[in-house]
């Protein structure tokens, strides 16, 4: 279990993120707009790009998924670690709110499907012509008065699923008039519902409840997710992807928080392994419910991505794919500790620097991937996800 000291440290982190309301931020300019992006650091090979008829994704979940949602929320998303550099400086040159070095797998994704980078929801100045980004980094399936039930604190955001969801409805207000309308349009659009949860248990987690009690948790975060996809192909969605949550007993967070000298709690790959049998145990739980809606709407296509899988083929075969063997569980951008991971030292706070080969890190700060790693994994999801397959 987390330590006391380690649960205090992650609460006062999330905390000081709420900044007096006079505060200021300027949002760093988004040089790349609604463009095409070339990848000038690690290209898509062109086996990885499609010829598919999509005409926008649109994406929900947290942070995994998130293009600058959460740095646009207000003062406790604009001083957040995600708003400062390091982050986004491999491939923006400045931060853009995507929590990693550059690009994330929704990035690849859009470019594989030739359709130009997704921007977030609240940046009223953008282009939604090909999609938009409903994602919100720290963000829950559950509703935050859900989790409180639990005595569970969501410290960071209250944009939950249902948040998301009526940000889309306010969004297709703006693209369709007529039910009739909305449904061709969205019929040829991909969503990605998700991967969303995965904070409904970090942070039960990571405030000292036990793997048992989180897991009761799974049943309505799984409820939560299937009943947001339900929603959207009620309105017209025909091509959905749910994906699962990914080992975190291999992460940098959570080998910190949980750290034991019991050999018998690691794996082969030093991953706890407790912890990445609850993840399989909540993946599982949603791909029996993504069955069961595929027997509702049998004319739609409903894919599980397997991010657990995906993640899990770029961790064991670290060497074979360029990434540094002896640093496949140290962050690159943090500070100390057997897995350069501290929560009072995070990346993107003052005096934290970042590794100088971020492209040889599996791990970007501790709790997400970097670039390269999503670009494994985006590669990966591609090859095995029949919806790509449109060449």
């Amino acid at each position: 279990m987390a330590t006391k000291s380690f649960i205090f440290c992650f609460l006062l982190i999330c905390s000081s993120l709420i900044l007096p309301s006079d505060a200021t931020f300027r949002f760093p300019r988004n040089r790349f707009g609604n463009w095409r992006f070339r990848f000038p650091v690690i290209p898509v090979g062109n086996r990885f790009r499609t010829r598919c008829d999509y005409n926008a994704i649109y994406q929900f979940g947290d942070s995994i998924s998130d293009t600058g949602n959460l740095i646009r929320e207000g003062p406790a998303g604009t001083f957040s670690p995600f708003a400062h550099l390091p982050y986004g400086e491999t491939t923006f040159g400045e931060a853009t709110g995507r929590c990693s070095n550059g690009l994330l797998m929704i990035d690849f994704l859009a470019n594989a499907l030739n359709l130009p980078l997704l921007n977030p929801y609240l940046d009223k100045n953008a282009s939604f012509s090909q999609g938009v980004n409903f994602a919100v980094a720290g963000s829950t399936a559950l509703q935050t008065e859900r989790l409180l039930e639990n005595r569970i604190l969501s410290p960071v955001t209250n944009s939950s699923l249902v948040v998301q969801y009526n940000w889309f409805l306010d969004h297709l207000k703006s693209i369709c008039s007529t039910q009739t309308d909305c449904a061709r349009i969205l019929g040829q659009a991909l969503f990605m519902v998700g991967e969303t949860g995965g904070n409904d248990f970090n942070y039960a987690l990571l405030q000292g409840k036990t793997i048992q009690e989180t897991q009761s948790l799974v049943p309505d975060v799984v409820e939560n997710t299937i009943d947001l996809a339900r929603k959207l192909i009620n309105l017209g969605a025909r091509r959905l992807v749910i994906p699962g949550n990914f080992p975190i007993g291999c992460f940098p967070i959570y080998l910190t928080a949980f750290k034991t000298n019991d050999t018998s709690a690691y794996d082969d790959k030093n991953c706890l392994k407790d912890l990445n049998a609850f993840a399989l145990y909540q993946n599982q739980y949603l791909q029996r419910a993504i069955q069961q809606l595929r027997i509702e709407h049998p004319g739609v296509v409903i894919l599980y991505a397997d991010y657990y899988t995906a993640f899990q083929s770029v961790f064991r075969r670290a060497s074979q794919l360029g990434f540094d063997e002896a640093s496949t569980q140290k962050a690159c951008c943090g500070s100390g500790g057997d897995y350069n991971f501290n929560l009072q030292k995070m990346c993107g706070m003052p005096g934290v620097s970042a590794c100088s080969n971020p492209d040889q890190h599996i791990s970007w700060d501790g709790i997400h991937p970097t670039q390269a790693t999503y670009q494994r994994m985006a590669e990966w999801l591609i090859t095995g996800l029949s919806i790509f397959h449109c060449y």
